[in-house]
């Protein structure tokens, strides 16, 4: 693994990505009407737990939609020459990482539009940096998931199915564990509470690219 060739496959990643702006804008156009549902739905006004409830619904549901198609949009040619050129730890590290601040990017856009539709009520008491903190972990978190799991399935022949099928049990810890650290977070709790959950969540994203790091090339191989 070479920190040249993660750089090189970070830089394909972004071209092949703006090659295809009606994907990002289709992203967005996810997270936004989302967004704009809950608004609707919730418009009368609602509770801290059930706003902090929604926008990790939305963050969840965001991330599938992003992340499923990391090791699904190549066919077996461009996968054998990628394999040539690349060491294919190179290729799962910087393809989580390139996952990681996309997700990072959209969660971000998506809580700014989430409190502007529905108000910054739950923020009003709460500890702000620990709040996007735990988003911004949570978001990381997911892609390093979902990245894992759509190489597993692009390997199995069958894509986007089996990632909905192996990532959603695999997320749900580091899902509560988000919805937990954020929830305290709005209450205005500070580190020495949150901490614990959020060094969680940092552990499960550390262990995810550990895991990639280590089994990816045995996929590869196959």
């Amino acid at each position: 693994m070479r920190p040249s060739e993660i750089a090189a496959i970070i830089r394909l990643e972004l071209a092949l990505d703006l090659r295809q702006r009606a994907a990002w804008a289709g992203l967005l156009l996810y997270s936004v009407g989302a967004c704009y549902i809950g608004f609707l739905a919730l418009r009368s006004g609602t509770t801290t737990p059930v706003w902090n409830a929604l926008l990790w619904i939305i963050l969840l549901f965001a991330a599938f939609n992003t992340l499923t198609r990391a090791f699904q949009r190549e066919d077996a040619g461009r996968q054998l020459y990628l394999h040539t050129l690349a060491d294919p730890r190179s290729v799962v590290i910087a393809r989580t990482l390139y996952s990681m601040g996309l997700m990072l990017a959209l969660a971000l856009v998506t809580v700014a539009v989430y409190v502007l539709l529905l108000g910054d009520h739950a923020l009003r008491e709460a500890d702000v940096a620990l709040f996007l903190l735990t988003v911004a972990l949570g978001g990381t978190g997911f892609a390093a998931v979902l990245t894992l799991i759509s190489a597993i399935a692009a390997r199995a022949g069958n894509g986007v199915g089996l990632t909905a099928v192996l990532g959603l049990p695999l997320v749900l810890p580091l899902l509560l564990s988000a919805l937990r650290a954020s929830k305290l977070a709005l209450d205005g709790i500070g580190l020495n509470v949150t901490g614990t959950y959020l060094l969680w969540l940092l552990l499960i994203d550390a262990l995810t690219v550990a895991l990639a790091y280590l089994l990816f090339p045995y996929l590869w191989r196959d």
